[in-house]
């Protein structure tokens, strides 16, 4: 990764963030100095900074007497050095001073330049994202996350800060989820971060493939410990010799827990906040019962409600399905998928995944129980789990120019009132409009929506406008003195712009309603384009050229580890963007008429599968 990262710098001209090159002063580089998510860091600081420079730039022009000139300077300063240390990272040697020369459009006059639809409001209000999800969607993600104050990075490559922000969202998450297991007689529990050795590597297949991403602990204080300690990549073989303890006879099962903990995977692929980290916030199930057919019943239940947290809380659709044997979970029996993807970058991810673990882990750890006849039998074992990752998808899916674009039902704040005052007005009419907005928001506090109304004076409306559409609020309502006189407001939504005028008294009620129109227009479009990003091939004609067209690709199969194989590594040479991989087999299946040939082998196919690049 660093090698290209520092081969696609040296190729680079000045930067605007997608990479491509202007006439003018080249930037010269050298070899980089950071990794490339430490560049990506150092850069997102200082647009954040940049943002914050421009905030208080903004509000000297609005007559804020705290933003001062000496309070700019020092802001400035800061920028400077963020902007220095970046450009360290990146290996920059010499940068040119002063813009490059205008290029000329039609008659001599000066080229009109192409701006993106944030960029005006980013000149006015220093608020704005400078990258564009078509230029460079990487860009574009790692600005968000930032300026949409969702996370905070630090020291640590891989790990970030979760802001209130973003900590709502996974909250609004564990609330449904946590609801509806404990219907199912699902109880919460907690077991400890750290793992020995010894029981980590009980399970061969299990801690090969977590092997990589094992985080040791092999001192305390000065003193070298005589036995490294693992930090929990998952917990399986921390929760299960337990298990052989609590599990006696027949009628202490089912045994179903869950936790909500956090766990950590070294990864060494390129770290992205939420979708790809070191550490992460989960809830991890793990059950255990007496016969298969009832471990079967659970892993299907529980992949519903992962199914339905994607869809009916984070308005994305998705696509439940089985993975193939190579794809499983560690040590299982088969895992179950819920698949998202996202149409920008052309990639599937995997949201969540309910795994039937059979008794591979009850032998390995004499997991038995006194049957009903008083013989001894192994149990049946299931685990799920679902992460922080659901954040990042729904920012990748719905997120737009001007920022975050959060789904009613998850997002930290539902409707945001923003008055606009007029210096004209008394004092006693500027009280009357600001109470008035307050009964207002409180209104719909008591209706059940989250709501909050911005009275802060130190900003202009057009500022906590693109303030509130940068961090995604689902609706905003505006409120003037015309709109005091006339008993009424306007309400805008964030993902279409759409404006409607509502009476005071009918807000609350209506406000709520237009939150979940908003939620199924959310699905719907999203849908729309998930559906459009899948075509067929049953051969590999066109496979290539639809995985470079950022499709998913559906296709029958013969279900082979080694055609698997096959087409990962024919992807991998007839393609620049990288290898194909099953996502999952859906268990909505098409036809699958008799004779029907697999597409890259020729065998009998037993199946249709989706194929795709992934996260």
């Amino acid at each position: 990764m660093a090698d290209q990262a520092a081969a696609e710098m040296a190729k680079m001209k000045v930067s605007g963030g997608s990479g491509r090159s202007r006439k003018g002063p080249e930037v010269i580089y050298g070899e980089p100095t950071g990794t490339p998510e430490e560049i990506a860091a150092a850069e997102a600081a200082a647009s954040t900074q940049g943002s914050k420079v421009g905030a208080l730039k903004g509000a000297k022009k609005a007559g804020d007497a705290s933003a001062t000139d000496e309070a700019i300077q020092a802001e400035v300063a800061i920028l400077k050095d963020l902007k220095a240390t970046a450009d360290k990272l990146k290996g920059v040697i010499e940068k040119p001073k002063g813009a490059p020369p205008k290029q000329k459009g039609k008659g001599g006059q000066p080229a009109k330049k192409e701006k993106h639809e944030n960029a005006k409001a980013k000149k006015e209000t220093g608020l704005g994202l400078d990258a564009t999800i078509e230029d460079d969607f990487g860009a574009w993600y790692s600005q968000v996350v930032v300026a949409g104050e969702l996370i905070e990075y630090y020291d640590i490559s891989g790990c970030y800060i979760l802001r209130p922000w973003a900590y709502s969202m996974w909250e609004q998450i564990k609330d449904f989820f946590d609801k509806e297991i404990k219907k199912e007689g699902v109880e919460n529990c907690y077991f400890p971060l750290f793992v020995s050795s010894a029981r980590l590597e009980a399970e061969k297949d299990h801690i090969e493939d977590f092997a990589p991403e094992v985080a040791w602990v092999t001192r305390s204080g000065q003193s070298e410990l005589d036995v490294p300690i693992a930090v929990r990549p998952t917990s399986e073989t921390v929760m299960y010799p337990v298990f052989a303890n609590w599990i006696r006879s027949h009628r202490d099962l089912p045994m179903k827990l869950n936790q909500w903990c956090n766990v950590v995977r070294w990864e060494f692929k390129h770290p992205t906040p939420f979708i790809r980290s070191r550490e992460f916030l989960w809830q991890e199930g793990h059950t255990a019962f007496t016969n298969k057919a009832d471990a079967d019943e659970e892993v299907r239940h529980i992949l519903e409600l992962y199914r339905r947290v994607y869809e009916e809380l984070l308005a994305v659709p998705v696509i439940p399905g089985v993975k193939s044997e190579k794809e499983k979970f560690a040590g299982g029996l088969y895992t179950t998928t819920v698949e998202a993807f996202v149409p920008a970058t052309g990639r599937g991810i995997q949201g969540a995944t309910s795994h039937c673990l059979g008794q591979n882990f009850a032998k390995m750890f004499q997991i038995e129980y006194e049957n009903k006849n008083g013989g001894r039998s192994m149990v049946w074992q299931n685990s799920w789990g679902c992460t922080t990752r659901t954040i990042g998808v729904a920012i990748m899916v719905h997120g737009d120019n001007k920022g975050l674009v959060l789904p009613p039902r998850v997002a930290p704040l539902q409707v945001v009132v923003v008055t606009i005052p007029n210096s004209k007005l008394s004092a006693e009419d500027s009280k009357k409009l600001n109470d008035t907005a307050k009964a207002m928001s409180d209104g719909m506090i008591d209706a059940g929506l989250r709501s909050k109304l911005d009275d802060r004076d130190n900003y202009t409306p057009g500022w906590k406008y693109n303030h509130w559409e940068l961090k995604g609020v689902p609706l905003r309502c505006e409120f003037g003195p015309r709109d005091m006189e006339a008993g009424h407001c306007v309400v805008v939504r964030r993902d279409t712009g759409a404006k409607e005028t509502l009476k005071l008294v009918d807000l609350p009620v209506r406000a709520k309603e237009m939150c979940e129109e908003m939620q199924a227009d959310m699905l719907k479009r999203a849908t729309k384009k998930r559906n459009a990003s899948v075509v067929t091939c049953t051969s590999w004609d066109g496979f290539v050229e639809a995985l470079d067209d950022c499709k998913m690709i559906l296709t029958p199969w013969c279900e082979t580890k080694e055609s698997e194989e096959l087409v990962k590594k024919k992807s991998q040479e007839d393609s620049d963007g990288g290898a194909a991989k099953t996502l999952c087999i859906p268990f909505i299946q098409p036809p699958l008429e008799p004779g029907t040939k697999c597409f890259i082998t020729g065998a009998p196919a037993t199946t249709w599968v989706i194929w795709g690049r992934s996260y």
